[in-house]
Parts: C-alpha cells; sequence; structure tokens
C-alpha cells in the first residue's frame, strides 16, 4: 500500500535544519544538486489519491474538508503503523485456543496545533489505546521560523513510538522542531503523518534527522515565495476552521 521511493530526488539547498535558516527566502532556497529521501514514504493507494484531489480542490467546503482530513489520516496512519511490533499470546475462540498476537509497543501521537487536530480522532479510531500529547507550534510569517507556544509533555518518555501529525510539512521547521523536543523527552522511535509534502521540508527533516520515517499522500512541487506549498491545498487549518483564505 505505501510506496517508499528510495529513488526520490531533493534539492540539498533546501536540506538545512530550521534554526540554522537566517530569511524566509533562505528557507525556500534550491539546488539542482539531488538528495535521496530513503525515509520517504508516500501512498499510491487509489483510495488516498481520489481523498487528495477533493482535499485540493478550492470549492471543497470546510466541513467536507474536515471529513476527508480525517479519512485520510485514517488511511495514512494505517500505513504508517505497519511495522509496529507485536508480541505472541494465547487467546481462547468459541472453538478452541489459538496463537495471537497484540502490539508490543506503547503508541502516542502529537498532533501539532491547531491543524494536526483534525488528525487525531481518525488515528485513534486505528489505536483507541494510544497516548495523545500536543504540541502548541506557529510559524512566524516574517521569518518563516516555528515558534512553541505550548508543551504538555510529561517528564519522561512513556510510548516506544510517536506519530507526529500535521497535515502539511512545508518548510520543515515546525517537524524539525518537534522532532527534536521529542528526542529530548526520550521517545524512542519518531515518525512523520503528513498530507501532503514539498521537497524543502523532506529534505530538512531528512536532513536533520535521518532516522525519521514520513508518510505523505504526496509529495508536491515545492514552495512559493510566501512558503506555501505548490500546488498545495491552502493553509490546511484555516481550511479545516474557516478562519481565512490563501490566495
Amino acid at each position: 500500500m505505501t510506496d517508499s521511493r528510495p529513488g526520490s530526488t531533493l534539492s540539498a539547498g533546501a536540506a538545512l535544519c530550521y534554526d540554522d535558516l537566517a530569511s524566509p527566502s533562505s528557507l525556500i532556497a534550491r539546488s539542482e544538486v539531488p538528495v535521496p529521501a530513503p525515509t520517504l514514504h508516500v501512498s499510491q493507494h487509489p483510495a488516498v489519491l481520489h481523498k487528495l484531489a477533493i482535499l485540493r480542490d478550492e470549492k471543497t467546503e470546510p466541513k467536507k474538508f474536515r471529513e476527508v482530513v480525517r479519512e485520510l489520516s485514517w488511511l495514512l496512519g494505517y500505513e504508517a503503523l505497519a511495522d509496529v511490533g507485536v508480541k505472541p499470546i494465547r487467546i481462547r475462540t468459541p472453538l478452541e485456543e489459538t496463537d495471537a498476537s497484540e502490539l508490543g509497543e506503547r503508541i502516542g501521537f502529537m498532533p501539532i496545533l491547531r491543524a494536526g487536530l483534525g488528525m487525531v480522532d481518525a488515528m485513534l479510531e486505528l489505536l483507541p489505546t494510544a497516548q495523545v500529547w500536543h504540541l502548541g507550534l506557529f510559524r512566524d510569517e516574517r521569518t518563516l521560523r516555528p515558534v512553541e507556544y505550548y508543551n504538555k509533555l510529561p517528564d519522561s518518555a512513556t510510548v516506544d513510538l510517536c506519530l507526529i501529525l500535521d497535515p502539511m510539512l512545508a518548510t520543515g521547521g515546525s517537524a524539525s522542531a518537534a522532532i527534536e523536543v521529542l528526542k529530548k523527552w526520550g521517545a524512542v522511535r519518531i515518525k512523520l503523518v503528513n498530507l501532503i509534502a514539498a521537497p524543502e521540508g523532506v529534505a530538512a527533516v531528512s536532513s536533520a534527522h535521518p532516522d525519521v520515517q514520513i508518510h505523505t499522500a504526496a509529495l508536491d512541487r515545492g514552495l512559493n515565495d510566501k512558503g506555501y506549498i505548490q500546488p498545495g491545498l491552502g493553509d490546511a487549518g484555516d481550511r479545516q476552521f474557516g478562519t481565512g483564505n490563501v490566495g
């Protein structure tokens, strides 16, 4: 169900950690030197492609947009959790005892506020016992850098695998910031789940955190001079909550 795309190439100029960037223009600067991203997984599932078209359409209203965000999140989460460890157990069916398996890892979800909130319910449908921790980040529209304003993680890690939920992977700044927070917290494994991604963001995350896998529905063309993904889907937060327009 997932195309790992080990041969995907990204621009080397974008492979910069978010805190090394001096200006918005440097955040979206690109070069022709290819950089492999073996940790990038772009879904090729027909249902994902169909729902992505609805999400991108500018005529899609907020209610429908939220529904499709949820549906896409479920599909991408299903793929992202395919390698979760299991442990053997014995159970009894109505007929006899048999071998079975149950999850062997503690799993947590970290939605990036506010746009990532729309992805949480779908993930909890997959794993109702998962922990959910919230991280508040916003992108400074002048510098395009992430600013943290909310963090309620406990003192030490309580999960083995944490999925960061954010509809958009643009410059990679917020993703890199969230990954650094989780690594300092002590998370053993971290994955990103994004609805769409830009090459610049994938390159930045892959360069700074080559151990983090990225699962997305689409790898788009790139960023415009305002840091928006093209062709993209606009601002995922605004479109979910009906709070603005992006041209």
